[in-house]
């Protein structure tokens, strides 16, 4: 029997006809939206939060960033757009297993695997850990395989595979920090839940059928279990994505956007349409229903 950890591997990213090898980056070409895709708000906060690292650690040259899970690079293009004052400094590193995505990267370096140490800045990973590889236990503590358990079986995640990529990243990194955002969850909390609740499959901006059916036509998705992270490394952060970004001052950039607005709107321009979406892209990043409920989880080096 094939353990659930090789099948979701084969259905996302079999060369032939993994989900994400077969034509579709995935969530990232309309079938799952992240918060870099809701629109440049999120790449000015998150190169406001590499400018005070970068401060912090004394201005480093070269400042290198890594953007794990990178997709077709949209988080280094509004980042690159924002410009942060690190920027002179910084070498950006787009991480991406789908040829399709790094297809697409046109800013910074394009890679599929992450890259060796020692470094100095920041490993980067948005909504990268929920698509890993992970096994399945039933309650005797048996593997589940490549068939579809009952709905009302109480199973247990073991994410081995997003344990050993932060070992990796932490290993990786000389001083700096790794910024995991995820939806999160703990081991004990999925298990006492059915799991259809905390593993999912997203096909078109919906909630898709259950993993096992059709492989390689839809994503596959498990809330993160940050116990099991913390037993790699405990994080000197951990928050939810709303109070990260206020901390990293959205409100200062949609206050400057509300600003512009109002002194160019009678224009019509671009640059004033630009700063009237930030209201509307800031409230779906901070809603507490959805992105804003996030975890942000951050590990330091130094």
């Amino acid at each position: 029997m094939t353990g659930f950890a090789e099948f979701m591997e084969r259905a996302l990213y079999d060369p032939e006809h993994g989900f994400y090898e077969s034509g579709h980056p995935g969530r990232r070409s309309g079938h799952f939206i992240t918060s870099p895709e809701i629109g440049p708000l999120f790449g000015a906060v998150v190169g406001r939060m590499l400018d005070r690292r970068w401060e912090e650690l004394g201005r480093p040259d070269p400042f290198t960033v890594v953007d794990a899970g990178a997709g077709p690079g949209t988080l280094a293009r509004t980042v690159a757009k924002a410009e942060p004052g690190c920027t002179p400094a910084m070498r950006w590193v787009n991480v991406e297993r789908s040829a399709a995505g790094r297809a697409a990267h046109t800013v910074g370096e394009s890679a599929s695997a992450m890259p060796g140490g020692p470094l100095t800045g920041v490993v980067f990973a948005n909504e990268l850990l929920d698509n890993l590889p992970l096994r399945l236990l039933d309650p005797a503590g048996h593997e589940i395989g490549d068939r579809r358990p009952n709905p009302d079986t109480r199973l247990t995640p073991r994410q081995d595979h997003a344990c050993a990529w932060l070992a990796q990243a932490l290993s990786a990194i000389d001083q700096g920090t790794v910024v995991v955002v995820d939806y999160m969850s703990t081991t004990e909390e999925m298990a006492s839940r059915p799991w259809p609740e905390w593993l999912r499959t997203y096909r078109g901006h919906e909630q898709g059928d259950d993993p096992w059916t059709a492989p390689g036509t839809q994503d596959i998705t498990c809330e993160v279990a940050l116990d099991q992270l913390s037993a790699v490394c405990p994080p000197a952060r951990v928050t939810d994505q709303a109070a990260w970004l206020r901390t990293h001052g959205i409100h200062e950039l949609v206050a400057e956007g509300n600003a512009v607005w109002r002194a160019e709107a009678a224009q019509g321009d671009l640059a004033a349409l630009a700063g009237r979406s930030r209201a509307i892209e800031a409230e779906a990043l901070l809603d507490p229903a959805g992105l804003g409920a996030f975890t942000v989880a951050e590990w330091d080096a130094t």
